[in-house]
């Protein structure tokens, strides 16, 4: 496959996952908090990489392990935890839609730290949908309530993963994507995601009951397809791609979220409705063609 069809293939393979990544969010927080699972998450997709990671030790350059670091915890870390904390405030199609807004981010962090270059088409394209995921966000839902604290929490961990992925195309694109998501679960985050369990009480009040299986069948899927697997492709999507173009991930992934929500009985008004065709029509135009000028 050539890479531009790849990428598109990747991009689409992307925004089901993680599309899908809030409704499973959701259905974990009725069996853990938030906490526990942002560590199982986190835990579980480590322990699963461990011997890739370990297989592949000897291949990982030691002088970029920096950037590993940086790249590991604002993209694999902090959000596991931010996302689960603001779903407890907000609808699972809502922290869909504001995590929409990582394109801008990326331009930002991009260009004050790695001097990546935009044309003006993108630059439109991405305000086009960024319009529309403002309307999706704050027009409220059907009670017309907005909570500010959760919608922040959402907006710092789509920061978060916009330093991540600028990091990985400017200092690490040289490491195979396998290799590079295996060393980032199991030698960075094993560690940090077991010390999380035990400041949340996980191990003190673990119960083996139907209950909690059901809850860790929602993690492990969360963990194995949203975290371990999505980082593999999303890596790889970086590698053959600019990070703006892997970012627009994030303008599709609110059209899963927002259809997984209604399924799961969440009310969309006709304002983030239209919010949500806003997204796509700026998804339209920055990956559009300008047509050849004769």
């Amino acid at each position: 496959m050539n890479p531009e069809k790849e990428r598109w293939v990747l991009l689409i393979v992307l925004s089901v996952i993680w599309g899908s990544s809030f409704i499973l969010i959701k259905k974990s927080l009725e069996h853990f908090n938030p906490y526990e699972v942002g560590a199982l998450r986190v835990l579980i997709a480590g322990v699963l990489l461990l011997p890739l990671a370990i297989m592949n030790m000897r291949k990982f350059p030691k002088k970029h392990l920096k950037w590993l670091l940086l790249a590991a915890f604002t993209g694999n870390f902090i959000p596991m935890f931010l996302f689960p904390i603001a779903e407890t405030k907000v609808s699972s199609s809502i922290a869909g839609i504001v995590n929409s807004m990582m394109p801008i981010f990326v331009i930002i962090v991009g260009s004050l730290f790695w001097k990546f270059s935009t044309s003006k088409r993108q630059l439109f394209g991405v305000a086009i949908s960024f319009t529309g995921a403002c309307i999706l966000a704050f027009s409220g839902g059907p009670s017309g309530e907005l909570k500010l604290v959760p919608i922040v929490l959402l907006l710092i961990a789509t920061l978060c993963y916009a330093i991540s992925i600028t990091t990985v195309k400017s200092k690490l694109q040289m490491i195979p994507a396998k290799i590079l998501s295996a060393f980032v679960f199991s030698f960075v985050l094993i560690v940090p995601s077991l010390i999380a369990l035990v400041f949340a009480g996980f191990f003190n009040s673990v119960e083996p009951s139907k209950d909690f299986f059901i809850g860790l069948g929602f993690v492990s899927l969360l963990s194995i397809f949203g975290t371990g697997l999505a980082m593999m492709l999303n890596y790889r999507l970086l590698s053959i791609s600019t990070p703006l173009f892997a970012s627009t991930v994030t303008l599709l992934m609110p059209v899963v979220a927002v259809l997984w929500g209604i399924l799961d009985g969440e009310k969309l008004t006709q304002m983030q409705g239209f919010g949500g065709v806003v997204i796509l029509a700026g998804l339209i135009f920055l990956r559009a063609k300008p047509l050849d000028k004769k």
